[in-house]
């Protein structure tokens, strides 16, 4: 399992071998913005690797189409990467996203 922290929030999203970060942040309960759904087509889930690239999985065809064709140019950086296809090897890596939503509090 890796260990991935989000900025500027701080959160700590735990991701399983072969998961996605997107995936994982909502089978924890996270409210990540996408509007397709982890189908590579919004680019709207795109975070920016700021730490720890080491601890990523190489981005595959899908993912770099996906950001070189839909992703405004204004806004790619050579750090973007999807959330829907950012997968892990290790701990260490910290992302950069916007508008992620902790889990709700438990009722209660």
């Amino acid at each position: 399992m890796a260990r991935v922290v989000v900025e500027p929030a701080g959160f700590t999203i735990d991701v399983e071998p072969g998961e996605s970060l997107a995936d994982a942040a909502w089978r924890q309960g996270y409210r990540w913005p996408t509007t397709c759904w982890g189908k590579a087509e919004c680019t709207v889930c795109a975070v920016v690797v700021v730490g720890g690239a080491e601890a990523t999985l190489p981005a595959e065809d899908e993912e770099t189409g996906a950001l070189r064709d839909r992703m405004p140019r204004h806004l790619r950086t050579t750090r973007s990467r999807l959330a829907c296809r950012l997968r892990f090897r290790e701990d260490g890596a910290v992302v950069e996203k916007r508008g992620v939503r902790p889990p709700p509090e438990p009722a209660g």
